[in-house]
């Protein structure tokens, strides 16, 4: 699969550990060299911040995306290959989607949240079947698969939709990843009698 650019969600706080600004800079880092653009929500702050610096120090191409009242309150990165700013997070985030050939969630916070549960169930809907990973630095993530596998577990979810979202400890992984996976057909959704 052709991996031109990147979603990232992620936090626009730093978080209490250091390794989670040092994987952002590293992922922004680690698209740059491999001519990887990033899509993301625009800030300068917080791990937002750190990604983009880093991949537009390296040399990458940075896409922002955010809505016009979190602009308007001057957390938009001013220095970003090109910056949309738009009207709503609707907007903001079906923009990110349309931009990006893949998915990769670092730690954040319930924006970061929300933005990967949408777009987790758009791919299962088969709305936008592109790949999805979470960069799980220091076990992060883990309690959300936990949720996951309890979910599945509880019948609320299709073993099949769970593993639509990857995991891994290593960005590069994630990426080679993403580059094997084969295009995805449609996602088979609820049939009237398993509803």
């Amino acid at each position: 699969m052709d991996i031109r650019r990147i979603c990232v969600f992620c936090g626009s706080s730093a978080g209490q550990r250091p390794s989670y600004l040092s994987a952002a800079r590293a992922l922004g880092r680690l698209c740059a060299e491999e001519e990887i653009g990033v899509v993301y929500g625009g800030a300068s702050v917080g791990c937002m911040g750190a990604l983009a610096d880093a991949a537009l120090e390296a040399g990458g191409e940075v896409f922002g995306v955010i809505p016009h009242g979190l602009a308007a309150r001057e957390l938009s990165h001013p220095r970003l290959t090109q910056l949309h700013v738009v009207a709503s997070m609707h907007e903001r985030k079906a923009l990110m989607a349309s931009l990006a050939d893949a998915f990769i969630a670092l730690p954040g916070g319930l924006g970061t949240l929300e933005e990967l549960a949408e777009i987790a169930t758009w791919s299962l809907l088969g709305i936008t079947p592109k790949p999805i990973a979470l960069l799980d630095v220091a076990d992060y993530w883990k309690p959300l698969f936990e949720f996951l596998d309890h979910a599945v577990r509880e019948g609320f979810l299709r073993p099949e939709h769970r593993a639509l979202i990857g995991r891994g400890h290593d960005a590069r992984a994630l990426i080679e990843g993403f580059r094997a996976a084969p295009p995805r057909a449609d996602a088979k959704w609820l049939t009237p009698s398993e509803a």
